[in-house]
């Protein structure tokens, strides 16, 4: 209603430019809001137009209330099994049985509510963290500000890669190309233009507009916002934003799987139990008893609680470590990944460009930094020189800043860069020697600009040069040497012929070898802006770049290998400069292909067996193109591999969709890719993919063991029961006592094992099988082999409570009950790496354990001595010789796990021994 009490007071207010702002002309919108579009809006401006059209904001995502979270509890299976045993016990005037079962209903669902509560709060913060900029120019000056602060009238920067943050009116364009499949299915980008169009154009062919929503794909360009909010197109269709459906992760349906058939065989033993009984001439009364215990044994009460609690911190962690994970699906995946395609620069390097040498056909020019990074050297012959002494050198600075978007800003710290680091380090350079972009563009006005293509590896700019036009051009070395017709010489303009390309070309692989960066700069006079930019230019130099590597880059290099994990270094650069670079971090194995070429990735279908190999042993591939890395990661997946892939650009995101973990970058990475990704690197540095890896695989290994533990502890209840069951013996455990230890030594201790930092040598295991499910058939063994010894220390304890110190019923049974309690208790050692020490694993050093463990000795001590909660469980003091006999017969399946694990480390050792090297 807001939003529509907006729109009506601005059609009141007779404002029909802004109804169709697409039918007028770019200047008639700027007018209307009384700003240029070099300068921008005034601050004065931007606080009244907010005042009247609000935050640029749709309607908030309604967060899931408290009172949802509580009705989810109550969904569970296995509270609609407590709830029918509730029913039951009533219906049979089991008063006290009837309102326990109740009772640890009512705490379940407390202890999941606040469990699920933190987690979903947690994961709600987690989205706020990274918010959604925009470029605009402010008095004056362009500024990065957050797309809620966007007020229509603002002009609007635009690169490919950006997402469009409100709907723009399009004043100029270069090659600009727009995905708006999101708001009209068209699944092919649309180029724009900056001309008006009819006023009865439909949204589709609006080409002079750009909708909140969508995606610039190619080119640039500057727009006037003439809609934010609900005062969209976007706004129109709202629904789009009222998508808060959750996914359900295959780890979510894993578990659910396992809580079915948990139910099912619980159902099976109980008409077992019940026939065998009745068979028996048991009387019913007590059959309804054994059922029930039978049920409230098999089900694990804290299984989802833990499952979300593990998950939410996990991601929690990640995020306090620059990884934000998009997807839950994503946690699972990542403990699995074992193929990591990296990109260089940025992800593998600083990503800080330095302009260190410029070859001319004048000579070697060196470029030194001194303190303030816009003061510097040229040295030329162990000489100093000027810009101004070198003609050729004057306009080889000139072209690098003409021929680009980014822009240079001086604070306290120095100077600070905005836009792309290649382009800073030119504008830097050219700055050294007193050249100015803004200057240059006020003397030479720049009309066209043909943005950068990945397909043709260059970037080209017109500006008015009297009647003519200056083209300036960067781009790669092969590319624009290609389009060259002649090379810049002291002597004048010459023609370059193949000879004169293979001497550059020479040049340009020295210096990437040397680990520079390369481009090249050339030129060319046209009498129009229509002209091809990239047809008969004359070359004038190469710029050399350094971006050394980042720190610790090497070691975690290092970290991937001794986890199993490869790591394939994946760029657009030249082969030469990715293999120095590869070779300073330690990436290139001697078993490995050295480079492929992107020329030689190809489909997997089209590939021989030698190439593909070859392709799969291959630790760089350079100068690949956004296809190729779909390719690339087709090769692997097909050879059984998790690929997870970093990418930065719009045209990565296909690639970070079809990869098994997409990687975007936080800092660089436009916001396209980071929308198709899974995760987000806020630092954009390889070291933290590893440590999202290390959390994905901690995460995966706490469900695992807190799962096996939970089963093997609700094995032994059921074997308890039914064992006593089939011998016509008491029960040696009852309903209400199995209830309270389902509370308290299965939820405390598997809370524990959830938030369990993890086996600090994790990262030197092998990754695991991603088909692998949570529980493989050798722990389905552990669960039952744990069970068996923690029912027979159980049995044995009871019958050695009637023979050997001659008790009766009700203290016997105190005695089963504690000895059940403490060896459920002590088996979470069992839990620890099989090639972890007795002493110094992760289970010991967790401090949640041991609150666990602390807590459910209080809460079992006050079971037996405090009256009210004895009396409901129905238990008394065991004495001191009982309780001898409860610690005793209660640490046995803890002492034969351990015996266990020891003969299992031996005959692994054994077999490694005896395996070939």
């Amino acid at each position: 209603m807001h939003a529509e009490n907006q729109h009506e007071t601005m059609m009141e207010a007779g404002d029909e430019l802004l109804a169709k702002p697409w039918a007028y002309s770019s200047e008639e919108v700027l007018s209307h809001f009384g700003v240029s579009l070099d300068k921008g809006l005034e601050q004065h401006q931007v606080r009244k137009l907010r005042k009247r059209y609000g935050a640029n904001r749709l309607r908030k995502i309604e967060r899931k209330s408290s009172w949802q979270i509580l009705l989810n509890q109550f969904k569970s299976l296995i509270v609609i099994l407590l709830s029918v045993a509730a029913v039951l016990s009533f219906a049979f005037k089991e008063w006290v049985d009837a309102g326990a079962i109740a009772a640890v209903i009512f705490i379940n669902t407390v202890i999941g509510f606040f469990m699920e509560l933190k987690a979903t709060r947690s994961m709600e913060s987690l989205r706020r963290l990274e918010q959604v900029t925009a470029r605009v120019h402010r008095q004056g000056r362009i500024r990065e500000i957050p797309a809620q602060n966007i007020v229509p009238g603002d002009i609007i920067v635009l690169e490919g890669g950006d997402i469009v943050s409100a709907d723009l009116r399009l004043v100029q364009t270069s090659k600009l190309q727009a995905d708006e499949s999101v708001l009209t299915g068209e699944s092919v980008p649309v180029s724009k233009h900056a001309e008006p169009v009819a006023q009865d154009t439909l949204v589709a062919d609006r080409t002079n507009m750009l909708f909140k929503g969508t995606a610039v794909t190619r080119g640039s360009g500057e727009a006037v916002v003439v809609g934010t909010g609900m005062n969209t197109e976007l706004g129109q269709i709202s629904a789009l934003v009222e998508q808060a459906e959750e996914a359900v992760t295959p780890l979510e349906k894993r578990l659910d799987q396992l809580g079915r058939k948990l139910l099912w065989v619980t159902l099976l033993i109980i008409a077992v139990v019940a026939a065998v009984g009745i068979a028996r001439g048991k009387e019913v009364m007590i059959m309804i008893e054994t059922a029930i215990a039978l049920a409230v044994a098999a089900v694990p009460e804290g299984l989802p609680i833990v499952a979300t609690i593990a998950l939410a911190r996990g991601m929690i962690r990640m995020a306090r470590q620059n990884a934000l994970i998009n997807h839950l699906a994503a946690v699972e995946t990542l403990g699995g990944t074992s193929v990591i395609c990296t990109d260089k620069t940025g992800t593998l390097t600083e990503n800080k460009m330095t302009v260190t040498r410029i070859i001319l056909d004048t000579g070697d020019i060196t470029v030194t930094t001194e303190g303030n990074q816009t003061v510097g050297k040229f040295i030329k012959d162990e000489n100093r020189i000027k810009a101004s002494e070198d003609e050729i050198f004057l306009d080889a600075l000139e072209i690098g800043a003409l021929c680009n978007n980014a822009s240079l800003k001086t604070t306290q710290q120095g100077v600070e860069a905005i836009g792309d680091p290649l382009e800073a380090a030119l504008l830097i350079a050219a700055a050294k020697a007193g050249i100015k972009r803004d200057n240059l563009v006020k003397r030479l006005p720049e009309e066209r600009e043909e943005a950068f293509d990945s397909e043709v590896k260059m970037m080209a700019t017109f500006h008015k040069n009297n009647r003519r036009y200056r083209v300036a051009v960067k781009g790669a070395p092969e590319a624009v040497l290609a389009a060259c017709s002649q090379s810049r010489t002291a002597q004048g303009d010459k023609k370059l012929d193949e000879k004169g390309r293979n001497i550059w070309n020479d040049l340009n692989t020295r210096m990437a070898e040397q680990g520079l960066r390369v481009l090249a700069l050339a030129e060319k006079a046209a009498d129009t802006t229509d002209v091809n930019p990239y047809e008969d230019l004359t070359l004038i130099g190469l710029v050399g770049m350094v971006d050394p590597p980042r720190q610790g880059v090497r070691e975690a290099v290092g970290l991937c290998r001794d986890a199993g994990i490869r790591a394939v270094m994946v760029t657009g650069d030249q082969p030469k400069t990715a293999y120095s670079i590869a070779s300073q971090i330690g990436l290139i194995e001697k078993d490995q292909e050295r480079v492929i070429a992107g020329t030689d990735v190809r489909a997997p279908g089209e590939l021989s067996e030698d190439e593909r190999e070859r392709s799969l042993r291959a630790s760089i591939f350079a100068r690949v193109s956004p296809k190729q890395k779909l390719d690339l990661i087709d090769l692997h997946q097909q050879a059984g591999s998790v690929v997870a892939m970093t990418g930065d650009g719009v045209n990565d995101a296909p690639a970070l969709k079809k990869a098994d973990i997409g990687v975007a970058m936080g800092q660089r990475g436009t916001q396209v890719a980071r929308e198709a990704a899974d995760m987000v690197l806020k630092d954009d540095a390889f070291s933290t993919i590893l440590v999202a890896v290390e959390q994905g695989r901690i995460i995966f290994n706490n469900i695992r063991k807190f799962v096996l533990y939970l089963l093997s502890c609700n094995v032994s209840e059921v074997m308890i029961v039914f064992m006593a069951s089939l011998v016509n013996a008491p029960l040696p455990i009852l309903p209400l006592q199995i209830l309270f230890l389902n509370l308290v030594t299965d939820v405390f201790p598997a809370l524990a094992l959830g938030v369990g930092e993890g086996d600090p040598a994790i990262m030197r295991q092998k990754p695991r099988d991603p088909k692998e499910p949570i529980l493989t058939s050798r722990h389905w063994l552990a669960i039952i082999v744990y069970g068996l010894l923690i029912t027979v220390s159980v049995l044995c304890s009871f019958a050695l409570a009637f023979i050997l110190l001659a008790m009766d019923s009700t203290q016997a049974v105190t005695i089963s009950f504690l000895t059940l309690a403490f060896a459920q208790l002590w088996h979470i050692f069992n839990m620890r790496q099989t090639r972890s020490r007795f002493l110094r694993n992760e289970i010991v050093r967790n401090r949640f354990i041991w609150g666990a463990i602390a807590l459910c000795t209080a809460l079992l001590i006050a079971s037996v001595y405090v009256p009210v909660l004895s009396t409901v469980l129905g238990l008394i003091n065991p004495g001191f010789k009982g309780w001898i006999l409860v610690i005793l017969m209660s640490l046995i399946p803890c002492v034969a796990g351990q015996i266990f694990k020891a003969i299992n480390e031996e005959t692994k050792k054994t077999e490694e021994g005896r395996s070939p090297s």
